[in-house]
Parts: C-alpha cells; structure tokens; sequence
C-alpha cells in the first residue's frame, strides 16, 4: 500500500491489488476532509471480481468484450471469461494483476504492469503506466499503454472511478449521443441522447431505477454536486477518453463515471465498433490519456 499527501489531498493506492486507488480524500478551505471517491468503511481490495470502490485502470480494453472474443478485421480470436457471469471478459487485465512502482515522491506515483499474451492470456502483449499526481486544486490519473508486441492489434483503456452519490445528488456531462443498449448492456447501434440526459447535459438521477449509458462524444468535461456534503466535484478528461460510460444502479450510494477510449462492447460488437472504434496500435506505439479531479465547495 502507498500513501500520498500534497497540496491539501491524500491518496491510498494498491500497486499488488490491480493499481487499485482506494482512496482520493480532499481538505476543503473550512478544514473538513472530504472523500472525493466512494469507499465503503469495510472495503478490501483484492479477489475475483472488480472491486466496487476506488478507482482502477481499465487496460488493455475497457468495459465488456462479450462472449470472450475479440473481432478484429477478420479474426475472431478467444479472450479470457474473466466478468463475474463467466460470459465475458471485462476490463482488460490490468485490475487483476500486481503493478510495480516504478517512481514515488510526496504527490506522485507512477505504477507500470506488463503483460505477455498467449494460451488464455488474450493476444496483447504491452506495458501499462499509470500515474497518479497530486496538485494544487486537483488530482490527475492519467494512463498509457504501448503494444510492445510483434504485431498491430486493436487497444483501448479508461479509468473506472465510483464517485459517491447522495439523495439529492445531481450530475451534469453534455455529449452528442450514446450507444443504444440491449439485453446485458450490449450494443445495437448508435442511439440518442439518453432520454436522462436532459437540456445542457443536466442527468435526472432517477431513485429506484438503474441508470445505464455509454456516452458518445462527451465534450470532456462533467460536474457532480452533493449537496449534502457541500462539495462539487469537476471532472476533466483528455480528448483520447470522451467515450464514458455512466452507471448506477436501483438505490445505490455510488456513481460511476467512468472515461473511456471506446464504447461498451467495441472489442467484441460490429455495433460498437462502428460508432467508437478501438484504437489501432502498431509494435511500439502507445495510447494514453488522463482524467482530473477538482473539489470545491459547494
């Protein structure tokens, strides 16, 4: 486990539990500390499945590859079923597997994990980074990954924070358009925007319903405001993550926003690929992008 404390913030990470940020905690100007991540008092990194807390990278794909394949071009090649069904493979590999530590100081850390494919281990082979810096005003996540195989393959990555939500919550991200979604949450084919999403990408949070979306062409910037806790948290991203998707499920605590380089299903579904296309990675070449964090009071 590693600690950071800068610049009024303070971060707990697990490089040997998937880089998992556990914790992302904010001293607001009246002293109050507030925690700008969703962390549950009796929650513990590690195990089989995605840890419902925290934040974590989604690397070498983001989201959903259903059935366990990959298409790509012609090829249909066997991923993994490493989604909690068993039906799937579900963000990447980077959130099951030890990363190192490859520099640390007071308000940064950058942790890298490498991964070989072959029999069961998907067709990537490629080193991950991911930095995590504290600044005045605000935190940066930012995540790269470089094909450091033998041939071209399709990559994606994100980055999967559970922010809190409260009763009176309200949450607000513009974009163009979404996925349609069927059964599973799997792709049909472009969509409009989410009939949540209301005038200048104000959401309505509907109690006692799932909310559910993977946003197309989101202009790279979003606000959750929880009243209750007098805090607003902004939310920034680079240009390479503007496909997020947005989930919450009936009555929870929790809002997951989460950037992305491709929609839900683009590693699997011609639908996806069509509208949020993975990225093309040559041997050597990398992608990258980042997510801010910046608190203030509400």
């Amino acid at each position: 486990m590693l600690r950071l404390i800068d610049h009024g913030f303070s971060a707990t990470l697990h490089p040997a539990h998937g880089g998992l940020v556990s914790a992302l905690d904010w001293t607001g100007p009246d002293g109050r500390v507030h925690p700008l991540l969703h962390a549950p008092a009796n929650a513990r990194p590690g195990g089989g499945e995605p840890s419902r807390f925290g934040l974590w990278p989604l690397v070498p794909f983001a989201n959903r590859a259903f059935g366990g394949r990959l298409r790509f071009g012609t090829e249909i090649i066997d991923l993994p079923l490493n989604a909690p069904d068993g039906r799937s493979s579900i963000h990447g590999f980077g959130w099951q597997s030890p990363w190192r530590v490859a520099e640390e100081r007071r308000d940064r850390v950058a942790l890298v994990h490498s991964h070989e494919g072959g029999e069961g281990r998907g067709p990537w082979t490629y080193e991950a980074r991911l930095d995590l810096s504290l600044s005045p005003g605000h935190g940066r996540i930012a995540l790269a990954v470089t094909n450091t195989g033998r041939r071209a393959l399709p990559f994606g990555i994100g980055l999967h924070p559970w922010f809190p939500r409260t009763a009176g919550a309200r949450f607000q991200a513009e974009a163009a358009g979404a996925l349609a979604l069927g059964e599973g949450y799997r792709p049909t084919g472009p969509g409009p925007r989410p009939s949540e999403m209301g005038e200048h990408g104000v959401w309505t949070l509907p109690p006692g319903r799932e909310l559910a979306a993977s946003i197309v062409d989101w202009d790279g910037a979003a606000r959750l405001d929880l009243p209750e806790r007098g805090l607003s948290i902004r939310i920034a991203a680079s240009d390479s993550l503007r496909h997020p998707v947005l989930w919450s499920p009936p009555d929870a605590d929790f809002l997951c926003f989460e950037p992305q380089s491709h929609g839900i299903g683009a590693p699997s579904e011609a639908a996806a690929q069509a509208v949020t296309p993975m990225a093309i990675l040559q041997p050597g070449e990398t992608l990258a992008g980042f997510m801010d964090i910046r608190p203030a009071p509400l």
